[in-house]
Order: structure tokens, then sequence, then C-alpha cells
């Protein structure tokens, strides 16, 4: 992975909107949070569901047809903590633009994903945490090696397997931001692919705050070796700041046109 890959978080159904369009399995408001995304630069899209225990198989394909068939074939994040329908999704999918991104597993009872993801050959989103926040780097750490080996073990490639160090946030955890840092340069000095839902660390900021302060972190998370994030792609602050560190670090040619390629 060269250039910083972004996945839309918008499409979730913690949205009052997006809730009801998928209570109703109603395109349009789906359509529309997907079309600002990509046209803001998104690379995927995370689509969250939540628990859908009732209807998940049927929902998740319903979206991911939607998503693909309106928006030649993006490529998604499946983003729920029903296995089925992750599966579900998985089946209907078309891997044109890039695999499917199982989102996520973790250290504790979601291991189990990575062998969703191995058995899928898609790509698995694994959080460096067990239960609730890790107490420090020997303990992310652990973590990661943890997966890593379970993932090898069922014949994935290193590179399918994104670390998330779980970004933490700053107000009131303003002592724990530089440890996420010195984790993501720990996955990146083992040629790790990481990522993160980045919005994390601002949450509860003001409004004009949060785009500060997330393409602060996010610069200073790139020079550590981040290789993704999980954001709001319409923060126009954000994504200058990563298409412009993207240039720094040699990533994408500098045209005097960038910021609108």
């Amino acid at each position: 992975m060269a250039k910083f890959i972004t996945i839309g978080e918008r499409i979730h159904c913690i949205s009052p909107v997006i809730r009801e369009a998928m209570n109703n399995m109603d395109p349009e408001p789906i359509l529309k949070r997907a079309e600002e995304q990509l046209k803001a630069g998104a690379d995927y899209l995370d689509v969250n569901i939540g628990p859908a225990e009732s209807n998940g198989e049927e929902l998740m394909k319903w979206a991911v047809k939607l998503l693909q068939e309106n928006f030649d074939n993006v490529p998604l994040a499946l983003d729920t903590a029903n296995k089925k329908a992750i599966e579900a999704g998985i089946s209907v999918y078309n891997r044109a633009k890039g695999k499917p991104i199982v989102n996520s597993a973790d250290a504790g009872e979601r291991i189990d994903n990575i062998d969703l993801a191995a058995a899928n050959d898609a790509i698995i989103i694994a959080l460096c945490s067990k239960e609730g926040v890790p107490a420090d780097n020997d303990e992310r750490m652990a973590y990661c090696q943890e997966m890593l080996e379970r993932g090898m073990m069922q014949g994935m490639e290193a590179e399918d397997m994104w670390f998330d160090p779980l970004f933490l946030v700053i107000k009131g955890m303003q002592d724990k931001q530089m440890e996420v840092l010195e984790a993501i340069k720990m996955f990146a000095d083992m040629g790790l692919n990481s990522t993160g839902g980045l919005s994390n660390c601002s949450n509860g900021m003001p409004k004009h705050i949060r785009p500060i302060m997330d393409s602060a972190m996010v610069a200073m998370a790139m020079q550590c070796g981040l290789t993704s994030a999980i954001v709001n792609p319409c923060d126009l602050r954000l994504m200058e700041t990563i298409k412009s560190c993207d240039i720094i670090k040699n990533e994408t040619l500098y045209a005097d046109s960038y910021l609108e390629i």
C-alpha cells in the first residue's frame, strides 16, 4: 500500500436518516451519503448496519448491491456484529475495484472474524484490544502478534490485515495519544498496514475544533506510518491534509491541481 486509503464512515445506522433508510430499504438517503463521500475523495465506503439481528443478511446484500451497482463497484467495508450478514454481503460483492473489508476483529470475542475474512479472501481490520482500552503498547503489540499469527495460520497475507491501535478521545485521555502514535510506528516497522476510527480522537470537542484536531492527528499518524483511516471524507480540511501528506511522503506526484485530483 502506498497512497493513504480513506474509508468513508457516514453510512452508519447511528444516523437517524440512515437508520430509517435501512429499516425501510429506501435507497435515496444511502445513495446521497455515498455520492457525497465519493465526490469528496473516499476510497472505500463503510456500511454499518448495526447488530441487524432479524434481517441482517437481506439488508447487507441489498446495501452492497445498491452501492456497487450505482457507483461502479465501489469497494466497501462491511460493518456489523452479525457474521452471517457479513458473509451474505461478501456473497454478492464485486471485487473489480478491491477486496471487501471486514470491520472488524479483535483479540477477544471477535477473533474468529479473522477466520471469516481468511475463508472469504477479504481484508480484516484487526483491533488491538481484547476488552476495552489496552493498558499500554506491550498489550497492544501482544494482541497484534496474536491476531497476525491467527491470520497467517488461516493462510492470509499480512497485507490483508489492517491493524487498529484504537484511537482514543483526547478530551480525557490526552496523556495516551503519543502511545497510540508509537503503536502505529511499531506496526510500520513490522511492515504492517494500519487503520482506525480517526474521529474518535476529537470526540466531545466543539464542532469548529474537530477538523483542526483530526487534521493534526492524521498528519502525525501518517508520519508514523499509518496507511489508512476511517474518516468523514466531507471534512475538507482533513482531506486536504491527507492529500498534502501523501505529496510530502512522495506517495503521489505533485501537481498544482493536486487538491482537485
